[in-house]
């Protein structure tokens, strides 16, 4: 029995499947939470790339899931509190400042939500860098833990200047490794500003990263998916198992580790339910970096997906009911 409370808020629902035009705004009710719940004021919320796919309909195209609320993560206050309501960090009370993730739904003004997907958001972060970090960070997590990266190895990162890509980058030169990085040339800047090689992708890509890495490559991680990606990382990484991809799901026969929900994946549940540990103080310290390229009202979210599917955003999109 849904916990009605009588206070509204407004949301973004996909009514049918296609693109952004299906998206509509309207006024819903916000749950009382429950048993091991709490109602979070949405501040922020990350627009990401599978909030589309999720009412595109390359998902599946079932009219029983609309209309279909949309949204993956937000940052937001803590404005109620239902019993035994602990999170990852410990007991959650009013006020809170919390980074929610996931956050079925999240394109809202106020959503109610498992307390166990709850942590604090460190006041040093801001709430656009606290919504955007845990979706794509949890998936760099992932893949530094399964290549090992570290202190004294030298990593190639394809698509580097993507969500996952940046920050696989910055993560593993924190951990001492050396990082090439392939990305378009507008994005060089910005990596040699991180501390990694840059090199744009193309023919002749496994050339130019053995000039940027004289002494060989130790591991790979494919953000992605090309065939150019995978290739050109089984070219120049003796171990497979030091090669990882988040999308090149149909090279799974080659010996390449696969990670996220694809087939065949590691799914990472546990390191990826963890990864905030790791990314929100290395936000706050200042060793980790979200770019957020634009913010957009709550109401133009379909405006906001429509610049993340074209690939231009430059950064994370952000919404601010």
């Amino acid at each position: 029995m849904e916990r009605l409370t009588g206070r509204m808020t407004t949301a973004i629902v996909a009514t049918a499947f296609g693109g952004p035009e299906v998206l509509s705004v309207v006024d819903v009710d916000v749950p009382a939470p429950g048993p091991g719940e709490v109602t979070v004021r949405v501040v922020a919320a990350s627009v990401n790339p599978i909030d589309h796919k999720r009412f595109s309909g390359t998902m599946g195209a079932d009219p029983a899931r609309l209309p279909m609320r949309i949204g993956s993560e937000a940052a937001g206050v803590v404005t109620a509190v239902g019993p035994g309501a602990e999170g990852p960090a410990g007991p959650l009370a009013v006020g809170d400042e919390v980074v929610v993730y996931p956050a079925p739904g999240a394109f809202a003004g106020e959503l109610t939500v498992a307390a166990r997907n709850v942590v604090p958001k460190p006041a040093d972060v801001s709430w656009e860098e606290a919504a955007a970090v845990l979706l794509v960070g949890a998936t760099a997590v992932h893949a530094l833990e399964v290549v090992g990266a570290g202190a004294g190895d030298t990593l190639v990162v394809h698509g580097a200047s993507g969500g996952v890509g940046s920050l696989v980058t910055q993560l593993a030169l924190a951990r001492g490794a050396a990082v090439v990085a392939t990305a378009s040339e507008r994005h060089h800047e910005t990596l040699r500003g991180y501390g990694a090689v840059p090199v744009t992708y193309g023919a002749g890509l496994a050339d130019r990263i053995r000039r940027a890495a004289p002494s060989g490559v130790d591991a790979a991680v494919d953000t992605v998916g090309t065939d150019e990606a995978v290739d050109t990382s089984l070219e120049l990484v003796a171990d497979r198992r030091r090669i990882v991809s988040i999308a090149a799901f149909g090279r799974a026969s080659e010996g390449i580790a696969l990670i996220g929900g694809g087939p065949g994946a590691d799914p990472g549940t546990e390191i990826r339910s963890n990864a905030w540990r790791t990314l929100l103080p290395a936000l706050a310290d200042g060793t980790l970096r979200v770019v957020v390229a634009r913010t957009f009202p709550l109401v133009e979210a379909a405006e906001a997906i429509a610049l993340v599917e074209s690939g231009h955003a430059g950064g994370k999109v952000v919404l601010r009911p």
